[in-house]
């Protein structure tokens, strides 16, 4: 698979979760994130920012998707992520999984030189 307009920062092996934005998962249900924003299914994940920094674009291999590190968790320590869901059902049934986190930056010059292949 071809990442167009990243580069990459660093590989990571991280024990993933999953969580919602009910009242069980982070004890309120607003669905606000640590960086202010909304959290969205298929973007937003959980992190230790000093592992994966806030903000930081991250590909899981397994998920075939490219999510934005927004939010912290007190269970979020280390090379642990959370990833956001619709409904706890889901969360729920995500389990605890290990998978390949590609830490990537955004290639701002946009060249075909420094975009990489998985």
């Amino acid at each position: 698979m071809q990442l167009y307009g990243y580069q990459l920062k660093k590989v990571i092996k991280v024990k993933a979760t999953a969580y919602d934005s009910c009242e069980i998962c982070c004890g309120k249900t607003d669905g606000i994130t640590k960086t202010g924003t909304k959290a969205k299914t298929d973007h937003t994940i959980a992190v230790d920012p000093k592992v994966i920094p806030l903000g930081s674009k991250v590909y899981i291999a397994e998920l075939g998707k490219i999510y934005t590190a927004e939010d912290t968790g007190g269970k979020i320590i280390g090379n642990r992520i959370d990833i956001f869901m619709d409904t706890h059902e889901q969360a729920k049934q995500f389990g605890i999984r290990e998978l390949t986190a590609y830490i990537l930056l955004e290639n701002k010059e946009n060249s075909m030189d420094t975009d990489f292949r998985l």
